[in-house]
């Protein structure tokens, strides 16, 4: 999961926003273009105008592209969706990013997982006398 940038502030606000906008989607954005979405993280810039927001998506390469097209589309509805629950004076603008640690982790899994498997195989002996 990316980190988030900052002191404790910016992490509480990267925490609400990532909590806020997962509910706004799953209750809120009525797209059938949106796959099943998970929210990983999300990065503030330093001024807190700015959110990187991090995502995963479950299906192929078209279904990420689907539902990150439809994110970036709807970022100025979630944007406003999510300045009626915020506290703070300014909503930060949102980008979204695909998380690539979740792929990656499952590819490095199943890289493990095939070497293990591999190893595991007897080779046969070359020097064996098989007459």
């Amino acid at each position: 999961m990316p980190h988030k940038g900052g002191g404790s502030r910016a992490t509480r606000l990267g925490d609400q926003i990532q909590r806020d906008l997962s509910e706004i989607i799953r209750l809120e954005l009525k797209d059938p273009r949106i796959g099943f979405v998970t929210l990983t993280g999300v990065e503030l810039s330093p001024d807190l105008t700015h959110a990187k927001v991090f995502f995963t998506v479950l299906g192929d390469v078209e279904a990420l592209d689907e539902t990150r097209s439809t994110l970036r589309r709807a970022s100025g509805f979630l944007r406003s969706r999510l300045a009626h629950s915020m506290t703070t004076r300014v909503t930060p603008e949102l980008h979204f990013e695909y998380d690539e640690s979740v792929s990656r982790g499952a590819r490095v899994s199943r890289l493990i997982d095939e070497a293990v498997r591999d190893d595991a195989v007897p080779e046969s002996d070359p020097d064996s006398d098989s007459r």
